[in-house]
């Protein structure tokens, strides 16, 4: 006499049975049933086994040992493809079934309508007292449904299970390529601003400066002081630029005021004077240095009062700005105060020619110079004039009026 199998415990796979948590009433005989037609006949055939369930043994050889999974998780992205292999060691002369399960249900059935979920074939490799066999578990697809659900491997009485989840986000990740990213963008401004630093400054005094006075006491913007020849020395170079370029450029096209030495002070004035007075009402420096060759008999032929002066503006914190009107390679021979100035503030060196050419403010040289002066507070062509006294119409009494600043 044959009962039907029933329980959640039993499962058929094609011609094979599967008994989940085998017990000691498991045991006896099981008969397979099929019915065949033969010349329009029908035949019921059976077959029947003896199924014996054994005691685990102390060495627990003969219950399979599942390797992986361990009732584990997998991170795994949304969509993406995954392959998950149950490892399984087992005695060789053990039939046992190895397969995978979802919901207590057989994959390949469980998934027969989408294929999505597929058991792989299984495969093995055999040692000489066990074999070891692999069977895997492909998801072609993941999807959010399979989430949380346990994907369980069956290798006889033996189970383990995994499950998915999604994967956390790795906040390390984003803090680091945060701070790379900031860092690099630091880089890259510190980079673009020593490039154009200069431009950079002058666009921004440009956009934002101010017409009103400066209440610091001052009257000029710089003080112009160069070495001026003794005798019939020529120095056409030097009077060019200092008498008609930087004029031309500092005060008609940047509205600066200059206090030009040799140009603005009172005929008959004592130099000591001149400088004392008025160096005090300027708020940077300009010193032309000459070349070489004619730089030493010049220096020399500078007054003491003048000399001077650059020690005053050392211990003045005043900012001055060297100019050389051609590459002057060696310092040596110059007075200390100007070996001084040049290591402390350096030197611009003039690549003018003397030309129209040389007179526009956006040259480079100019850019240079304009970035070391004050921000200037007066617009370019002031209408302030500058009273000139001219010395050969002094009995006269006549005066001369010029753009620029006011002189008493």
């Amino acid at each position: 006499d044959c009962k039907e199998i029933e329980g959640e415990r039993f499962a058929s796979w094609g011609i094979k049975l599967s008994v989940n948590n085998v017990s000691a009433e498991d045991r006896g005989y099981y008969a397979c049933q099929a019915r065949l037609t033969h010349t329009g006949k029908q035949y019921t055939v059976f077959n029947s086994i003896t199924v014996n369930v054994t005691e685990k043994v102390g060495n627990g050889r003969r219950i399979p040992k599942i390797i992986y999974p361990k009732n584990n998780s997998i991170e795994v992205q949304l969509g993406s493809t995954l392959i998950v292999d149950c490892n399984i060691t087992d005695t060789r002369e053990n039939t046992n079934l190895r397969c995978w399960r979802v919901n207590d249900t057989l994959v390949d059935i469980y998934y027969s309508d989408s294929k999505r979920i597929q058991e792989g074939i299984e495969s093995h490799i055999s040692f000489q007292d066990h074999n070891f066999y692999t069977v895997n578990i492909t998801f072609l697809e993941v999807k959010m449904e399979d989430y949380g659900h346990p994907f369980t491997c069956h290798a006889g009485v033996s189970a383990a299970y995994f499950t998915l989840k999604l994967p956390v986000p790795d906040f390390r990740a984003y803090l680091i390529g945060g701070l790379l990213a900031l860092t690099g963008a630091a880089v890259s401004a510190v980079c673009i601003y020593s490039i154009f630093k200069i431009d950079i400054v002058l666009w921004y005094r440009s956009a934002f400066h101010s017409t009103g006075s400066i209440e610091d006491g001052k009257l000029y913007d710089a003080y112009v002081l160069y070495p001026k020849p003794q005798g019939a020395r020529p120095s056409h170079d030097v009077d060019t630029l200092v008498l008609k370029i930087l004029p031309e450029v500092l005060e008609r096209q940047c509205g600066y005021r200059l206090f030009i030495f040799g140009r603005d002070e009172f005929p008959g004035q004592a130099v000591a004077n001149v400088i004392d007075e008025n160096i005090k009402l300027c708020r940077r420096l300009i010193i032309i240095i000459v070349p070489e060759s004619l730089s030493l008999d010049l220096l020399k032929n500078m007054s003491e009062e003048q000399i001077a002066v650059y020690n005053a503006l050392i211990q003045d914190g005043m900012k001055v700005i060297l100019i050389e009107l051609e590459k002057v390679k060696d310092y040596t021979a110059m007075p200390e105060s100007i070996q001084y100035i040049k290591q402390k503030h350096g030197a611009i060196q003039w690549s003018g020619d003397f030309t129209e050419q040389s007179q526009c403010a956006k040259t480079k040289f100019w850019k240079k110079v304009r970035y070391h002066m004050p921000p200037k507070r007066y617009p370019p062509s002031s209408s302030v004039q500058l009273l000139k006294h001219t010395p050969c119409d002094l009995t006269a009494g006549k005066w001369e009026a010029h753009v620029g600043f006011i002189t008493p």
